[in-house]
Formats: C-alpha cells, structure tokens, sequence
C-alpha cells in the first residue's frame, strides 16, 4: 500500500510557514490548489489543511481561505503529555464542519470525504449522521439560515420591516457566499429557517391593500435583489481562485482592452465616466451597492403604496 502523501504536504507548508516564507495572516494554498499542484485527491488535501490547523499552525478565515495563524510562544518548563479524548461526532458537528469548508473555501470543494478530514475521523463515520452530499447541503443552508432572526416586537412600517429584513439576508450571504448558488428562485427549499425570512418579509405586508399574488411577488422581488447581489461575493473568489489574480490585478490587465472601447469613439458616454473615474478615483464596494439598490427599490414601492392609500 503506497504511503499517503498528505505527511508530506503537511511537512512542506509547515517548513514554509516556521521558515517566514508564509507569515502570521498569509493566505495558505486552497485544497484546489493543493491538489493540484499534488497531484493528490481533495480529501487528502483537505486532511493536509485539517493537520496544520490541529497543529494551531493555520486557521479558516471565512472569505480568505486558510490563513497561517498568529505565532504562541511556547510554554516555560517541561510540560507532560496528555490524551485529548475526541469530541463525539454529532450531526451538528459534520454540519458545522461543512459550513466552515465552505465558508472559507466555497461550496465546489466540499465533499464528505473532506469533511471527515476536517474533523478527524474515519472516511465513512460522517455518513452515520448524515446520507451524502445533498442532505448535508439542505441541513447547512438550513442551519446558515437560522443564524439570525428578528424582534419579537418588529419596527412600525412595512418600509422599516423590509430594510431590516433584507439587511439580515445580506448579512447571512455575507457570512456564508456559497448561500447564493443553492437553487434558482423558481425552485425555493422548503426550509423552515428559510421560511421565518419570508414570514417576515410578508407579514410586512399584511395591512397593505394587496392581493396575495401581489404580496408573494413583493417579495420574490425583494429576495431576489438580496440574492442577485450577494451572488458576486462568491463568484469573485472563484475568479480570484482560478486566475490567482485579485480584482485589481485582473482590472489592470484589462487596461488595454478597455483603452481600445474607449479610444474607438463609439461610447462617449461610457469613455466620460471612466475619465471622470479615472481622477476622482473609484472602488466597486458590493455592500455600497447593495444599500443603494435597497434604498431605490423602497423608494418605489412607497410611492406606489402611497398612491394606493
């Protein structure tokens, strides 16, 4: 039986780490990448990130990947080994285990062989709790979900109900992107997490002169916003992933496509913004974005409301 090769993944990113060329903060290769550029399953990939991070040499930085983590100094004296007895693997455990792989990773490489990585055990062990893949991506959307909820006493208005309630979605895409790349809005899970933001949304709108169809629409729309937006914030790390270049670099290397649009005279609107930008200056900032859409969006439906009443 060949030797499994993730010992000597993990010898290769410690010595990198102890040696400086990975320092306090610094992003750690993927599992893709690791896998990769080893030649290795994701699975042992993932075992070689889940031994560093048990080494307390790395941690899950959600959004960045895998970080090296700050340096402890060593205890003075002599201290006498002991055996940690395991935690028992639970349901909830494989679930969070799963959310953190992808939060920091993204959804494409979870796997439950990775899974079992992370926590430390057997291949199949995460298979007692949960039936594959699919069933553990319901139970983490569920569990994403539930993260947050509302008041008991909800604000006055159904203006301020929906602001809070989109920002509570944002929030949750925030702390979890792959949420936005479940299932299309035409096929919604039945999830009763899920179900206590549309309760909300909708309940919103109850003393309003709406037909249900209207109402269920309203709201489609509104999810629809939060989710269309918060959709970027995992596709821009998997383009950073697979480019290995970082928004600005990306940007920069566009630079003469972009020069030729607007040398060519055909877009005078477009060539003033970007002249325009290009002094004063621009940063593309989802969260910006996201707030002004909302606030758009609101705007319009009290005007509509209003002329109802």
């Amino acid at each position: 039986m060949a030797t499994p090769r993730y010992p000597d993944i993990v010898a290769d990113l410690r010595r990198r780490i102890e040696r400086g060329e990975l320092p306090p903060g610094a992003k750690v290769p993927s599992t893709r990448r690791i896998a990769a550029e080893w030649g290795v399953a994701m699975a042992t990939a993932a075992k070689a990130l889940t031994t560093l991070a048990q080494e307390g040499l790395v941690r899950a930085e959600p959004r960045s990947g895998t970080v090296v983590a700050e340096r402890r100094p060593a205890p003075a004296g002599p201290r006498a080994p002991h055996r940690v007895r395991p935690a028992e693997l639970t349901r909830e455990r494989v679930v969070r285990a799963a959310i953190a792989i992808a939060d920091a990773e993204g959804l494409g490489v979870l796997s439950m062989r990775g899974v079992a990585a992370r926590l430390g055990v057997a291949p199949m062990s995460p298979y007692r709790h949960v039936s594959g893949k699919d069933e553990l991506v319901v139970l983490m959307t569920d569990t994403a979900f539930g993260e947050r909820g509302y008041p008991a006493r909800p604000p006055d208005g159904w203006r301020a109900r929906w602001e809070l309630g989109a920002r509570t979605l944002w929030s949750l895409y925030r702390r979890h992107p792959w949420l936005a790349h479940l299932s299309p809005i035409t096929r919604p899970l039945p999830l009763p997490n899920l179900a206590v933001h549309a309760d909300w949304a909708l309940s919103a709108l109850e003393d309003l002169d709406l037909s249900a169809a209207a109402r269920c629409d309203l709201h489609v729309t509104l999810f629809s916003y939060v989710h269309g937006v918060a959709v970027h914030l995992e596709r821009e790390r998997q383009a950073m992933g697979a480019s290995g270049l970082s928004e600005e670099e990306w940007m920069d290397g566009q630079a003469p496509a972009m020069a030729a649009i607007v040398d060519s005279g055909r877009y005078p609107a477009f060539a003033r913004m970007l002249g325009a930008l290009a002094v004063e200056g621009y940063d593309l900032d989802l969260d910006h974005l996201f707030e002004l859409g909302l606030r758009a969006m609101l705007d319009g439906l009290e005007l509509r409301f209003d002329r109802r009443a």
